[in-house]
């Protein structure tokens, strides 16, 4: 036999409260109990945890309006759920606006009309059942976990179609997908709250998409940006967080994860893997504006460059047009992938990478033999040099700042440009999405077939798959390329007349 809900009915008058409970006394499957004030029917509140609650507005020691404050003021408590309907002998509108502001649900004037009060319970509880069915299926939902999806670090073009296309494919296995909502910050929180479901097919859906954290990810395909991820999570670099995290995993009986993004994500999901059982699947995707994992192509590097080049030209054009020099500083953290493949789709005279070993004398000597130039500096130019100084500088402004040092006058007008982030926010080109459902088709395949452990590749056309063990974060550039991108120092002699 199933429990009886409970009403409580909050009343100074006992004759009132009589009258209340003898109404209500034809309403099936319930159980009444009564206070003779506001601070008793607190202690009964949480005492007996009722579904509805019926208090009078004017009542000693604690009136209803301070009752009902208490048991809605926090909204995490389990109290907050309880459906209030305020009685009151005012009824005027100013009284019932003040009522419901304290966080009453429901607002009746006395005299009582005893259809109408059996009526505002009968909604109570139907409400409150409703509202404890939804809690318990999402409470259902995320205790325990089959396919999780990680995103973690700046974001790139790519992300959310990869993410789409991801669970498409997981989602035919006949598995189901979810998502930390901010990467692995959420895996250390690990409540409820910090993970989606997931869902591509439509119809499937519509029947899910009443339950809070049910996300529907085939529009996903079309989107910027990235719906599931955060800024680095800077403190995951410590064995207690990763702890944390690994304690979600098991908590949760994760069955596999799948890690999306750069080279601090695929560092976060490496670390990870040192915590979990190795029964748990795990896998790597990488998507990257500055191509940080070597031995593949990465989702967003495609598009980036093209963004970049395009970016490049127009500086080059207003340098051509008003005779100066324009210094820009470009993604490229480690090797400058970025930055050089932006430098040479766009034909900037010149680009510094990480790396690069630069005579300053001679930049500065072409510099002044020249109407115009556009120089491209990878961020992570003499970034740790920077850092050490204190400097505030960009990678453009350091440069420029070199230049100036060797004394020698630049007879032309310089503009130092920082790094510009509207790149990460745009629309993946078609290589980028084939690149996406290319690696996420694959990383189902994995999935199927029992392994572990891998990213999927490609390169020149051909797929493959890398292990962990094998995957390299530094994803140093062609030399070849290096010389190709100087046309300031040792340029041809078409060039110098460009």
């Amino acid at each position: 036999m199933r429990d009886k809900r409970v009403v409580l009915l909050v009343e100074d008058d006992e004759s009132t409260r009589e009258l209340y409970k003898k109404i209500l006394s034809d309403l099936r499957d319930i159980r009444i109990i009564t206070a003779a004030n506001g601070r008793e029917g607190l202690d009964k509140i949480r005492k007996n945890m009722p579904e509805v609650v019926v208090s009078d507005l004017m009542m000693p020691e604690m009136d209803g309006r301070e009752l009902c404050r208490k048991i809605k003021m926090d909204p995490a408590s389990e109290l907050s759920g309880t459906y209030f309907i305020m009685v009151s002998a005012k009824g005027d509108k100013e009284d019932k606006i003040n009522c419901m502001k304290e966080g009453a649900d429901d607002y009746l004037r006395k005299p009582v009309d005893p259809d109408e009060l059996a009526a505002r319970v009968k909604v109570g509880l139907r409400i409150t059942s409703q509202l404890r069915r939804l809690e318990m299926e999402t409470r259902a939902m995320f205790e325990r976990i089959d396919v999780l999806l990680i995103l973690d670090g700046g974001c790139a073009p790519g992300y959310n179609p990869v993410t789409a296309f991801v669970t498409y494919h997981v989602e035919a296995l006949g598995r189901k997908v979810y998502g930390t909502l901010e990467g692995f910050k959420s895996l250390v929180s690990g409540k409820d709250e910090d993970f989606v479901r997931l869902v591509y097919d439509p119809v499937l859906f519509k029947k899910m998409d009443h339950i809070p954290g049910v996300y529907h990810a085939a529009p996903l395909s079309e989107w910027r940006g990235a719906l599931l991820r955060s800024e680095r999570y800077r403190d995951f670099v410590h064995e207690e967080i990763q702890k944390k995290a690994a304690r979600t995993v098991q908590e949760r009986e994760v069955q596999a994860i799948i890690g999306i993004g750069g080279n601090g994500t695929f560092k976060g999901i490496e670390a990870l893997c040192r915590w979990i059982p190795t029964s748990v699947q795990v896998f790597f995707i990488p998507v990257t504006i500055d191509s940080d994992i070597a031995g593949t192509e990465c989702i967003g590097e495609n598009t980036g460059i093209e963004m970049g080049s395009e970016k490049i030209r127009c500086y080059m054009a207003d340098a051509r047009t008003h005779k100066r020099t324009y210094v820009i500083e470009m993604m490229g953290a480690s090797s400058g992938f970025h930055a050089l493949h932006s430098c040479l789709g766009s034909r900037a005279h010149l680009a510094i990478l990480p790396n690069t070993v630069i005579d300053h004398r001679a930049v500065v000597e072409a510099l002044n033999r020249r109407e115009s130039c556009v120089i491209v500096v990878a961020e992570g130019y003499k970034r740790e040099e920077r850092e050490a100084m204190g400097s505030k500088d960009n990678a453009a402004e350091f440069f420029y700042k070199e230049l100036l040092a060797t004394g020698i006058p630049i007879e032309r007008k310089v503009v130092c440009e920082a790094f510009s982030r509207d790149i990460r926010g745009a629309a993946p080109n078609n290589q980028d999405i084939t690149l996406a459902q290319r690696m996420a088709y694959n990383v189902a395949a994995y999935l199927k077939a029992g392994t572990s452990r891998l990213m999927p590749a490609v390169q020149s056309g051909r797929e493959y798959a890398i292990p962990f063990n094998q995957i390299h974060t530094d994803n140093m550039v062609e030399e070849a390329l290096l010389a190709l991108s100087n046309r300031l120092t040792s340029p041809s002699k078409a060039d110098s007349q460009r």
